[in-house]
């Protein structure tokens, strides 16, 4: 799947909704692992250019996320990347574009930043 980098330096972006463990199954309630094995994020945000404002829901592995990440709370985002993705259920397709970034870091001043790998 082709990534595409998403350009934040004339964005403002903000937490929208506090960091969840990423579900990969709804009915267990299994949690998402990288290939790696570290639990992976999901994060939504705010983002705002002088053209329009989104909210976009990102994959981020858990050492990237900075702790103490509330609504509101101002971020940087680091490897920002789109990809396209499609499927089929139940006889539906169904496509969109899903966000993925290394790190979400909180700019609030005294935030600590994401833990070490």
């Amino acid at each position: 799947m082709r990534q595409i980098p998403v350009d934040t330096a004339n964005a403002t972006v903000m937490v929208a909704k506090a960091p969840q463990p990423k579900v990969k199954d709804r009915r267990t309630g299994e949690i998402a692992l990288d290939k790696d094995g570290v639990t992976l994020m999901t994060v939504e945000v705010m983002f705002s250019t002088p053209e329009e404002v989104e909210i976009l829901k990102l994959t981020v592995p858990q050492p990237g996320v900075s702790e103490a990440l509330t609504m509101g709370t101002p971020v940087a985002l680091t490897g920002l990347v789109a990809s396209a993705w499609e499927n089929e259920f139940n006889g539906q397709k169904r496509h969109g574009i899903a966000f993925r970034a290394v790190a979400v870091t909180s700019l609030a001043a005294g935030a600590s930043q994401p833990k070490a790998a």
